[in-house]
């Protein structure tokens, strides 16, 4: 069972990135993509009608797919990002157009609808932020979507908030999200 992690943190530092791991510890099937590393071109319009050409062919084997197929395939999708700007980096904008790909994860009903292919069962979205981000996380509510859309049934967040702020317990904070990430970890059925 493969648990794919998308590490939108931007440095090893990252308190999002402590959250992550203490969720994906102890689980041997991790595979990572890490964003800030992995340097992906948003699409332009030579990549979109190359992509495209290849979509009406089912023509998979291009690595422009690579991506999709990961994310199709996994059994559980972590998602460890800081809140900026009320939801996400422009990084996981730029990941989730590269992996939303129109038959590798979701295709089209005859009616018109999306429907998913993914095999992921649950969705997890994980952040932090250095003021209040729970009246406004459109980046969770986005991701809701895209599971809602790619067949993933399940979605749990976790945060930690007012990192920032002046006069914040900030390690109390941490430590209440780590013990939310370990109960979450605790609660949820085996893949």
């Amino acid at each position: 069972m493969t648990t794919l992690f998308v590490n939108a943190c931007a440095h090893d530092e990252s308190r999002t990135l402590s959250l992550c791991r203490a969720y994906l510890e102890g689980n041997p099937a991790v595979e990572e993509v890490r964003l800030f590393v992995r340097d992906l071109a948003p699409f332009d319009w030579k990549m979109v009608e190359q992509r495209v050409a290849l979509i009406e062919k089912a023509d998979w084997g291009d690595s422009m797919f690579d991506l999709a197929k990961q994310f199709a395939a996994a059994d559980e999708i972590v998602i460890g990002t800081p809140y900026w700007d009320l939801s996400f980096p422009a990084v996981l904008k730029i990941y989730i157009e590269h992996v939303t790909v129109n038959g590798i994860v979701f295709h089209y009903t005859e009616e018109g609808r999306p429907e998913g292919l993914c095999k992921a069962k649950r969705l997890v979205y994980i952040t932090t932020s250095g003021g209040p981000c729970s009246f406004a996380n459109y980046g969770f509510e986005y991701f809701q979507g895209i599971a809602h859309m790619f067949g993933i049934p399940e979605t749990h967040f976790i945060s930690a908030e007012l990192l920032d702020v002046i006069g914040q317990d900030v390690d109390a904070i941490m430590n209440d999200a780590l013990a939310r990430v370990r109960d979450l970890k605790e609660t949820l059925p085996a893949l």
